[in-house]
């Protein structure tokens, strides 16, 4: 995923750099006029490859911790490798009330971000 997302060139607009993968545009947003949940997230995995880390939050914030949980997992992964032991139990450390409720919260504000922006026509970058 963050292969292809360094292969792709971020949208200025903000939203719309899947379609250079030959994905249709957000029906949603062509519908209604508001960006969908996802709106952005494309944009958002390519500004963050490149390090330009505030472009990325500014255009999807949940764009931007999804990137990064996608960097935790390629590290997660050499770990793996290297050691032979598992990495599920690290996640146990952790209780679920942790994380679960804080990244639906994060996705719901994102959203919101990323809508108050469209509508203000400050959408991009």
């Amino acid at each position: 995923m963050l292969i292809t997302a360094a292969s792709l060139t971020p949208n200025r607009q903000g939203f719309g750099t899947h379609t250079a993968l030959g994905l249709q545009p957000c029906s949603f947003l062509a519908r209604t006029g508001l960006p969908c949940p996802a709106c952005g997230m494309t944009t958002s995995f390519a500004c963050f490859v490149r390090g330009h880390l505030l472009n990325s939050l500014y255009v999807q914030p949940m764009g931007t911790l999804l990137a990064a949980l996608a960097c935790c997992t390629v590290w997660g992964g050499l770990y793996v490798a290297l050691t032979g032991r598992p990495i599920y139990r690290l996640l146990w450390v952790i209780p679920s009330r942790y994380y679960v409720l804080p990244l639906m919260s994060w996705g719901i504000v994102a959203w919101a971000w990323k809508i108050f922006i469209h509508v203000r026509g400050i959408d991009g970058f």
